[in-house]
């Protein structure tokens, strides 16, 4: 990464041992550096509004694997969100030889894979602040068989169809509105993200999103494997909620508090992607968290 002085943003490409993740980059060099991890089917867009407000920072915002412009996992085998705990491995190895975070910012998928990596690593994370997520989702142990044969028998119809031509829109504005009417999330927030996860095809355009992404896991942690991963979490941890955001976060925080050593939570005005429409006020809460 080169310094960024008084400029937008800079376009990053990091090349790991694995594969190629592409990045933004917003403010100087010499202010700390906050690494952003999207959510599921975002890209490194969605951190776009709170950069503009976090001006004592550095923030280098990803696009995960299979997200964005970054590479795809190789391969076609099946997905799981434990890929993307080794990717910010590898990742934060990479940034710790040039300049160590001050904080990993997680959103959604970010923040779950974010709250895993430290717990299992926790000297490897200074703090952690998470946007409307919280440790892995997890599921009865009863579910793991129906769970494995319904994803495989997914994954056989991707293969069996990978070959074919994706579908191509007219234009970004299709894309846009059928995201906007599919998760309800504003309008200038689904034509900033789906902007970053399309791909011109000749006169039209197409997305560039791992299709795989949008198939089942094989598999799913109980919530004793999950309890056992996030007890006596040591990372110095600030977790911020919409009031119109997930209510399973409210209430999960009984659980959290037992897990988290040292955990505050702000609930602010939102919904789950708050950090787009409500950027100010997480912005706020991310500063006075990173005050020494």
């Amino acid at each position: 990464m080169s310094a960024v002085l008084n400029i937008e943003h800079e376009e990053v490409q990091i090349q790991l041992p694995h594969l190629n993740l592409s990045a933004r980059l917003w403010g100087r060099d010499d202010k700390p550096l906050l690494l952003a991890l999207h959510g599921w089917l975002d890209n490194a867009n969605s951190f776009e509004p709170l950069a503009g407000h976090l001006k004592d920072f550095q923030v280098l915002a990803i696009d995960w694997p299979g997200h964005g412009h970054s590479d795809h996992h190789p391969g076609h085998y099946p997905l799981h969100w434990v890929d993307y705990i080794y990717d910010l491995d590898v990742l934060m190895t990479f940034l710790t030889d040039r300049k160590a975070p001050a904080a990993i910012v997680g959103h959604s998928l970010g923040g779950i894979v974010a709250a895993a990596f430290t717990a299992a690593f926790p000297e490897k994370a200074k703090k952690l602040i998470l946007i409307e997520a919280l440790a892995p989702i997890f599921e009865s142990a009863k579910k793991n068989k129906a769970r494995l044969n319904k994803s495989f028998k997914d994954y056989q119809t991707y293969l069996t169809n990978k070959e074919k031509a994706p579908s191509v829109y007219d234009n970004v504005k299709i894309a846009v509105n059928a995201r906007h009417k599919l998760t309800g999330l504003d309008w200038p927030w689904c034509e900033l993200l789906t902007q970053r996860n399309m791909v011109q095809k000749g006169t039209g355009v197409s997305w560039r999103s791992d299709p795989r992404l949008r198939l089942d896991s094989p598999t799913r942690l109980s919530f004793e494997q999950v309890d056992a991963l996030m007890q006596d979490h040591s990372c110095q941890t600030l977790l911020i909620t919409g009031q119109e955001g997930y209510s399973t976060l409210q209430t999960a925080l009984p659980q959290a508090k037992k897990w988290f050593k040292q955990l505050s939570t702000r609930q602010l005005k939102g919904d789950h992607h708050l950090h787009m429409g409500n950027a100010a006020e997480v912005a706020s809460a991310i500063t006075d968290f990173m005050k020494p």
